[in-house]
């Protein structure tokens, strides 16, 4: 994708836009601030842009952006497949599944092998039933999860199924593990790192999470937030 041979007509009739979001910014923020420059540099009132995934703001990686009329195939992109590298961290648990939230049980990590690891990876390749963390943005009767858990307030949340074709972890620095996933639309990694926790009958969270890949798009061919804010700076050929 060379930004420099895009025109106003281009985004407008549509455009797919990969983005490496950096850590700590919402999918939405990117999304808010790559139409403001899109408007901004071509003096366009008004333009649709959609991404077809969120990521969480302590996850970096892979963003797909639609403009224009491609908006319309945002589903069609949510719904292949995803790939991402991440770090979990045992020992440990956190009501957020990651490091939203501070750690609420510890646990000894003494005669955790290698060997119970990888075994216990096998068990998440194929369909799981897997539980949303209850600081999520899913709805449930009109409000988001995390509402409920910022306030305080239990609520069911059913299991639901979810495909994870490949789980292997790369490396092993206790209490940290290295792995690779390439899942489903809707499978949660938090859920994944916590649930790993479990298996070993240990705790765990998510400490870091990259997305690398979406169906046949990869993050290495992805701009940076700079890249894009660079180029529309400058005068647009």
């Amino acid at each position: 994708m060379d930004l420099h041979k895009l025109q106003k007509q281009d985004y407008q009739t549509g455009q797919v836009l990969l983005i490496d979001k950096p850590l700590g910014w919402t999918s939405f923020q990117v999304v808010n601030k790559v139409r403001w420059l899109i408007r901004k540099g071509f003096d366009i009132k008004k333009i649709k842009v959609g991404h077809a995934g969120t990521l969480d703001p302590l996850a970096s990686g892979l963003l797909i952006l639609c403009t224009g009329k491609f908006t319309k195939k945002i589903e069609t992109y949510q719904a292949q497949h995803k790939e991402y590298t991440g770090t979990i961290t045992l020992g440990g648990t956190t009501p957020s599944y990651d490091l939203e939230t501070a750690i609420d049980k510890r646990f000894d990590l003494t005669g955790l092998t290698q060997e119970a690891i990888t075994k216990a990876s096998r068990q998440f390749v194929g369909d799981i039933m897997q539980q949303p963390p209850v600081f999520s943005a899913l709805k449930r009767e009109g409000k988001r999860l995390y509402e409920y858990a910022r306030a305080g307030e239990a609520v069911e949340i059913p299991k639901r199924s979810v495909h994870i074709s490949c789980f292997e972890i790369t490396q092993i620095e206790l209490p940290e593990l290295d792995f690779r996933v390439v899942c489903s639309k809707g499978t949660y990694i938090r859920s994944l790192a916590h649930d790993f926790g479990k298996a070993l009958n240990n705790g765990g969270h998510l400490s870091a999470l990259r997305r690398t890949k979406i169906g046949e798009f990869d993050v290495k061919k992805a701009h940076t937030i700079e890249a894009i804010i660079a180029h529309f700076k400058s005068p647009t050929e």
